[in-house]
């Protein structure tokens, strides 16, 4: 399939060229460092007792120092929010880009963990160095006590050395419990350990206290290899004795060494203290509780829980991170908004589907001694509920549904969630935005998931309808699983039963025809479901089109397939099946 240049920019440019900025920032603090260390008359004396393993060492610190800055930045999701909600502040190509913190988060860990072995592997050398090279003419140079001392033994007695293997430990921890795996077999081992970063920032801020590397302060004085008062010719080597002709040559003084002035904090403290605030801004915002209105149990073990908190306010597309205390205290799981209070109704809500010890948990709560059977109607439960807590809203990518004159969302499952509450939107009759046209595709694998929101699709339609805009929302919803398949028969519901799709979506047909329908027009489009449905859309986004038509490509990361941090489920066999890629 040919790659369309203008669509590959549009949806990959931005991306790589922050991928390629990030990795000249990093080279280019490598290169200068090591140059520096290298060159440097101040380290003169240092290089000539450590050799090229100081260079590498203090080289990889400065690419550390930097990862380590990001790595906090990106995990500030408040301000990413505020970041993206200003309008006037960022594009929406700045916005999109915002969409990528997370994989940037993980790129700058995987920097930090392969630089870390850089940065450890030289300082081995270097301890190793201080030990063989030790030196008599320059005592205060020394790291080790005398010639030969052991390497283990001036590891374990300092200050660096110690809070470097700390470091190494907590890094191994969390390389470890993040590694694929772990995630999918036990979420919270990595989401507990990922904790320590609390105590890996404040050891790391320990960690240049000693004064292991030294410069020297006199150069005007001493400078770097001149001959000392009543140094002997042999003390000298061959090639500093050619530069020393005169009696100028001579030191006045003797070198006198500092310890290299500490850099890591200068980099990290001001990432920390603004991701801290940001964390007490969000425990003070999420410390009141909330009301739980209403818990409706849906088909196919799907709960919708409708909520109301004080001045809570949201967009549509925006997530809330949630809390039980009485499942647990210290978990938190993300779920997306299906619906976002407005000004006559105050109470939002989201979907949750049960897949996981902590849902299970949670809905026994709930709805205690209660049958998850399938029904087709819900059924409203009303008692007494426990008590919750909620973080946010953050923004995602939903929330440029409306920044399109064109959108195209494609949902697979419960990944729909992001989108009914943009369909609340609608028929709420938000204003101010600038979306045209709204394309929906739903693919599910039992026929009883669409009546999750089989109410809001009906009324949404009959809205349309009666303002004398039908062609405003283009709907068709897919099932998947033919067995024992029937229809929707209620009457309510006859509008859906038209829309009704069995087999898989032909993706590349849809988007040709709504390419065919909409002309040199930028569409975005916008998918939370499955790997295999994301796959084939950003692949067919990026590839060129006939009409003219660009498709710009956002996917959704948080759609409540299951509730982090708990174990991911994929989709069904039968679903896997209707998203396979298009030929």
């Amino acid at each position: 399939m040919a790659v369309s240049l203008r669509s590959w920019v549009a949806n990959e440019g931005g991306k790589h060229l922050v991928l390629m900025l990030w990795l000249g920032a990093n080279a280019w603090l490598f290169l200068n460092t090591f140059l520096l260390f290298s060159t440097g008359q101040q380290y003169h004396y240092l290089y000539k007792m450590l050799g090229v393993g100081v260079c590498i060492s203090r080289a990889s610190a400065s690419v550390l120092n930097l990862n380590c800055s990001l790595v906090l930045l990106t995990m500030c999701r408040s301000v990413l929010t505020f970041i993206r909600g200003t309008h006037a502040v960022s594009s929406r190509k700045t916005r999109r880009l915002l969409d990528k913190s997370k994989t940037f988060h993980v790129a700058c860990g995987i920097a930090v963990c392969l630089f870390s072995v850089v940065h450890v592997s030289a300082h081995m050398v270097n301890v190793v160095n201080f030990s063989s090279r030790y030196s008599d003419d320059f005592p205060a140079l020394n790291l080790a006590r005398y010639r030969g001392e052991d390497p283990k033994w001036i590891i374990l007695t300092t200050v660096p050395g110690i809070t470097g293997v700390l470091l190494v430990l907590i890094l191994l921890l969390m390389l470890i419990s993040s590694s694929y795996c772990v995630r999918t077999s036990n979420y919270e081992i990595f989401w507990y350990t990922h904790n320590l970063f609390i105590i890996f920032y404040i050891i790391l801020m320990m960690h240049m206290v000693g004064g292991v590397l030294k410069y020297q302060t006199n150069i005007e004085a001493h400078p770097p290899g001149c001959l000392r008062p009543n140094q002997s010719s042999t003390e000298q080597h061959v090639d500093d004795l050619e530069q020393l002709e005169d009696d100028d040559s001579r030191c006045k003084e003797d070198a006198h060494f500092e310890p290299h002035y500490p850099q890591t904090w200068l980099w990290v403290s001001g990432p920390l203290c603004l991701y801290c605030v940001e964390r007490l801004y969000r425990c003070i915002r999420s410390s009141a509780p909330v009301t739980i209105v209403t818990v409706i149990r849906h088909p196919c073990d799907v709960i919708e829980l409708r909520m109301l908190k004080k001045d809570f306010k949201a967009r549509p597309g925006q997530y809330i991170v949630l809390n039980c205390p009485s499942v647990s205290s210290f978990e938190n799981h993300p779920f997306t908004l299906t619906k976002c209070p407005t000004v006559n109704k105050e109470t939002f809500g989201i979907h949750l589907r049960v897949v996981g010890d902590w849902t299970e948990r949670f809905t026994q709560r709930l709805l205690p001694q209660s049958r998850m059977d399938l029904e087709i109607l819900p059924m409203v439960q009303q008692r007494t509920y426990p008590k919750l807590y909620i973080d946010g809203p953050f923004g995602s990518p939903s929330e440029e549904v409306f920044n399109y004159d064109v959108s195209l969302c494609v949902a697979g499952g419960i990944g729909v969630t992001p989108f009914a509450c943009v369909l609340h939107a609608l028929l709420d009759g938000w204003r101010g935005f600038r979306l045209q046209r709204l394309y929906f595709v739903w693919v599910c694998r039992e026929l009883q998931s669409f009546y999750w929101f089989a109410e809001l699709l009906c009324a949404l339609h009959q809205k349309l309808w009666e303002e004398n805009r039908p062609d405003y929302f283009n709907l068709k919803l897919y099932v998947s699983q033919v067995d024992n398949l029937q229809s929707i028969s209620e009457e309510q519901f006859r509008p859906l039963s038209s829309r009704m799709l069995v087999g898989r979506p032909r993706w590349k047909h849809i988007l040709d025809e709504i390419g065919k329908s909409n002309k040199h027009k930028r569409v975005g489009v916008f998918c939370c479901g499955p790997k295999g449905i994301s796959r084939t859309l950003h692949r067919l986004c990026n590839s060129s089109r006939s009409r003219g038509t660009t498709f710009e490509f956002n996917k959704e990361g948080i759609c409540s397939w299951v509730a982090a941090p708990e174990r991911p489920v994929g989709p069904e066999p039968a679903l896997k099946d209707a998203v396979k890629d298009e030929k």
